[in-house]
């Protein structure tokens, strides 16, 4: 995928969450686009850091770690920074990445098919195994807060 397309895709999304920010959140127009630049400038800058580095290191890696060390307390600017994101919802930025998760499915539903009821159980056992362990990372965490 060229530069030009990345950046096309970057944006795209990043108006979509700020549609979905501004409907499932609280904040304004204004307070929502910042942090959505900041987090599409680190994607960006992700992107590229895999597409021109050595190493065949996935962008997802580069984007994480930008995104820690940016944030990180001891970086100037991190409070900026975290100020500015916090006003972004997590699930306004799931939204998209969801709806293009179903058009490539979607788009491939042939394929999917033909991986026949397999696939229906693999994916039981996934969701079931992601949620069961999620309740009991959030039910260690909360009782060792005292919350429960």
């Amino acid at each position: 995928m060229s530069i030009k397309d990345t950046l096309y895709v970057l944006f795209i999304v990043c108006f979509m969450s700020l549609v979905s920010n501004i409907l499932g959140t609280k904040a304004t127009i204004l307070e929502s686009i910042p942090g959505l630049l900041i987090l599409t400038v680190i994607a960006l800058a992700g992107i590229l850091m895999a597409k021109y580095l050595p190493g065949n290191i996935p962008s997802v890696a580069y984007v994480v770690t930008l995104g820690c060390i940016l944030t990180y307390p001891a970086v100037p600017g991190s409070a900026i920074i975290s100020a500015y994101v916090a006003k972004v919802g997590f699930v306004s930025l799931c939204t998209p990445l969801l709806a293009y998760a179903g058009v490539a499915i979607g788009k491939d539903l042939d394929d999917f098919a033909k991986s026949g009821w397999r696939i229906v159980v693999v994916a039981c056992v996934v969701f079931i195994g992601t949620y069961i362990g999620s309740a009991i990372i959030a039910q260690a965490i909360l009782k060792s807060l005292g919350q429960i």
